[in-house]
Order: C-alpha cells, then sequence, then structure tokens
C-alpha cells in the first residue's frame, strides 16, 4: 500500500521503540487500541508458524496504515518507490551490548522454535555467558559466505551499509538511536513530516511522553508475567527484552584488542561517512 511504513533495523537498535511511535501515531484518535501485534507484522520472521498465505491475509486484514517490522538488508528487501522506509542505526558497540543481553536470556522454547524453524545452516548455540567470547565471532565473521560479521546472527553493520548508498532517495530517512535519546520529541516530529503525520500539539506531547523509553519500560514492567507473551521467549519476560536501553555499556567489557576487532570490521563493511553516522548520528546529508 502507498501508505505503509517500513521500519528496518540489523536488530537491537530501536525497533520496536520505533514501531511503539508509529503505534501511538496511527491510532493516536482511537479510545479503544489494537492490539501492537495485529497492526505491525514481521513478514520475514521464519520462526512465525505462518504460511506466505495465511500472512498474505493477515497483511490485508489490517486496516489503515500498516507499519512494517524488517531486519533485511536492501539487498533482501523489496523496494517500493512509494513506500516510505525508516532505517534505523546505532553503534554497533551498544548494538552488541544489548544483542548479548537478548540472545543470553533466550528461554529453551525461544532455542527450540529457532532451531525447529525453516532454517538455513547449522542449529543456533546456545550464548556464551562471557560476553567477550560472543563478541570475537559476532565482529569477525559472518553466519552466510557474503557477510563477515553478526555471528551467530546476521550482519549488524552490513545492515546499514546496504541502505547508506540510497540516502539520497525521498522515500528513506535514516534516524539514529542516539538522536532518538537525546530528542525524542524532535525525532517524532521528523517522522511525522516524513511520514505525512499530523498529530495536534496535545497528541504530540502525549505520544513524547508515551514512548520514551523509560515509560516503555515500566508499562511492560507492570505488565503480570503469567499473562505476558514474551515471558515464553525471554528470561525475565517484556522487562528483560527492554533491559537498559543505554549507551556506552561496551567500555566496561570490551578491551583493546576487542576494539581493534570492530576497527577491522569497520574498514571491511563501511565507508568513511557511513562509520561516522553510525558512531555519532546526526543527519546523513
Amino acid at each position: 500500500r502507498d501508505s505503509d511504513v517500513i521500519i528496518t533495523t540489523s536488530y537491537k537498535a530501536g525497533t520496536t521503540w520505533t514501531q511503539q511511535i508509529l503505534y501511538e501515531l496511527f491510532y493516536r484518535s482511537q479510545e479503544v487500541k489494537p492490539d501492537f501485534e495485529a497492526v505491525s507484522p514481521w513478514p520475514e520472521a521464519r520462526f512465525i508458524p505462518i504460511t506466505k498465505h495465511e500472512l498474505g491475509l493477515f497483511m490485508e486484514s489490517i486496516e489503515g496504515r500498516r507499519f512494517i517490522k524488517s531486519h533485511l538488508p536492501l539487498d533482501g528487501l523489496p523496494y517500493y518507490p512509494e513506500v516510505k522506509y525508516l532505517i534505523i542505526g546505532r553503534d554497533c558497540r551498544d548494538v552488541f551490548m544489548s544483542f548479548f543481553n537478548h540472545y543470553s536470556r533466550y528461554t529453551d522454547l525461544a532455542m527450540e522454535m529457532m532451531n525447529n524453524a525453516d532454517r538455513m545452516g547449522d542449529p543456533l548455540k546456545p550464548c556464551p555467558e562471557d560476553p567477550r567470547e560472543l563478541w570475537q565471532d559476532w565482529i569477525s565473521k559472518g553466519w552466510f559466505e557474503w557477510e563477515s560479521e553478526g555471528f551467530p546472527f546476521w550482519a549488524n553493520l552490513g545492515h546499514t551499509a546496504s541502505y547508506w548508498p540510497y540516502r539520497h532517495l525521498p522515500n528513506f530517512m535514516f534516524l539514529h538511536y542516539n538522536d532518538m535519546l537525546a530528542d525524542l520529541k524532535g525525532s517524532i516530529e521528523k517522522i511525522c513530516d516524513f511520514i505525512g503525520e499530523k498529530p495536534t500539539p496535545e497528541q504530540l506531547k502525549t505520544i513524547v511522553e508515551s514512548t520514551t523509553f523509560a515509560n516503555v519500560k515500566a508499562k511492560v514492567e507492570a505488565t503480570d508475567i503469567e499473562s505476558d507473551q514474551m515471558a515464553l521467549s525471554f528470561k525475565g519476560g517484556s522487562s528483560g527484552f527492554f533491559f537498559k536501553g543505554t549507551n556506552n555499556r561496551w567500555r566496561d567489557v570490551l578491551t583493546e584488542a576487542d576494539l581493534v576487532l570492530y576497527e577491522e570490521a569497520k574498514s571491511r563493511v563501511l565507508s568513511l561517512d557511513c562509520a561516522r553516522w553510525l558512531e555519532e548520528g546526526g543527519d546523513v546529508l
């Protein structure tokens, strides 16, 4: 649909946060809002037990504007000039710390889902207890032969690199996690301009308050663990999924030798301007 918005990130870079913002924007005037999962599909998630036909029916059943989640790089995601693409980036080292928390909290059921899916390659192994052990492979090895980082998941740096040469396109908007943390209101205003939403000042204020990381986390922490669907996949449930949302935790974990691997990955995968944007944020053009 011409009104679709695709939110695309590698992972742990503000995907769910951006989904929450669009959810509040698109359903701001409804007294009774639909369930979040019912209006924001993730089509390429192979571990979700749904056929392509069923997925198509589900997508068609969503009324109004759809905001679609994707972790695919641009060489794996269909491009439509009439669709808006929100590309969210974050410093690779901050992504890693959130990724370690995410992966290390998988329940046995989550591991079973990953490995019982239509999976390509070897089974996913449990997360190492030492984050530095995970880092060694994650920053220097790819799951697929055309990737050189991201193991045992998909490429992180490679995701942003695939979109970067096309940042001039009018239906592409790059957002940085740091900028969302520093100025959420300004970031939401930019999103509104990009996707053509016009909330009133009062609605905008409410949306900003509802989507601060602290408030999103407070909501999930108030969820009864017995009714929290995320508890099936993550130890600690939604509260574990929305962990800290902060940056620079890697400084107390990664050594100088670890950071040499990061510099090597940066040189392999990213252009200088793309690397600078991922580390610092700001406007891309």
